[in-house]
């Protein structure tokens, strides 16, 4: 009997933590979307446009090419000026080979400046032209600084497309986001979160085309028609503020979760990470890689395998919810 009472009570406790670290505001959009307007197809067509340009004109580029790196840090540059923003800089490096971030600002109406940082990776990794990973997180963040521009906001925005995400940088001192993250802290910048745009291209209404790491299976969709919102434990209350709001939006279905590292690792790979390094929070919006996605760093992610009607829809809802975290 004592024995059965230790088992119920660990089976409670498991039971409420999983739902600590599932239970999200507002509900998973079940209902068919509705056809896109001509402004969000103008919308898809510039997304494509980017993917193209980064992932098929341009093609793989980090370190081990670095004319390709650099044209897609100026391609990136071009793409914010021509939507009337003021790009900056962030230069940094060793060995003769300079890296480049890239970033704009949305000055808030906040005298305090806290700052929202959104940010997305614009290598690759070798041999991949990197459509999904990431010229579609690239995608979304150079339409979203676009829109941002007819949105008013109380805090600061800043939007980085950052170099050095993929090995072998990943959580050097090289690695673009850490340095980011490093030379705000330096500054004496407050950032109130950061959210990494970490693949949003690739969606499939197949059956069993989700998959999870263990045991996750049991609690989320086993289709993937939907972007998921990743975040550590500390991060639990921006990230739930994250998917209600865009859930709130109404534009395209999402699912989140917060879960400790240590049982998850899979939770840190992407720019997030960095600034969980510098003790703040964040988290990462992602068509979930290759749990989903069988192209993932591979020659096979191209442009036409992602669905662009859909990563209009998402740049939609992302507008929306930056839009309310920069006004909470």
């Amino acid at each position: 009997m004592a024995l059965l009472q230790v088992v119920l009570v660990i089976a409670v406790i498991l039971v409420g933590f999983a739902f600590y670290m599932m239970s999200m505001p507002g509900e998973l959009l079940r209902k068919p979307l509705p056809a896109l307007d001509p402004a969000e197809k103008e919308l898809a067509t510039r997304l494509r446009s980017h993917v193209w340009q980064l992932a098929e004109e341009i093609g793989e580029r980090h370190y081990q090419a670095p004319t390709a790196l650099a044209q897609a840090a100026e391609y990136i540059e071009e793409s914010f000026a021509r939507a009337g923003l003021t790009p900056v800089i962030e230069e940094f490096g060793q060995d003769n080979q300079t890296f480049r971030n890239i970033f704009v600002e949305f000055q808030g109406r906040n005298p305090d400046r806290d700052i929202l940082v959104i940010g997305a990776h614009y290598d690759t990794v070798w041999l991949s032209p990197g459509a999904d990973d990431n010229a579609s997180g690239v995608a979304v963040l150079l339409e979203t600084a676009r829109l941002l521009q007819e949105r008013f906001l109380d805090n600061s925005v800043r939007l980085v497309a950052f170099v050095n995400e993929e090995s072998p940088f990943f959580n050097t001192d090289l690695m673009g986001s850490l340095v980011h993250a490093r030379n705000a802290a330096i500054r004496g910048e407050t950032i109130s979160g950061m959210i990494s745009l970490e693949m949003l291209g690739y969606f499939s209404g197949e059956p069993g085309s989700q998959h999870y790491p263990f045991p996750l299976k049991y609690f989320y969709p086993a289709t993937g028609t939907f972007v998921a919102f990743v975040g550590n434990l500390d991060s639990r209350r921006f990230l739930r503020n994250g998917v209600g709001l865009f859930r709130e939006s109404g534009r395209f279905p999402a699912t989140g979760i917060a879960v400790p590292q240590r049982l998850v690792p899979d939770i840190r790979r992407s720019d997030h990470f960095a600034f969980w390094a510098q003790g703040i929070d964040a988290f990462m919006i992602t068509d979930t890689a290759n749990f989903r996605n069988p192209y993932y760093h591979t020659g096979g992610d191209l442009a036409k395998t992602l669905d662009y009607e859909a990563m209009a829809r998402i740049t939609l809802a992302i507008t929306d919810m930056i839009e309310g975290l920069a006004r909470q």
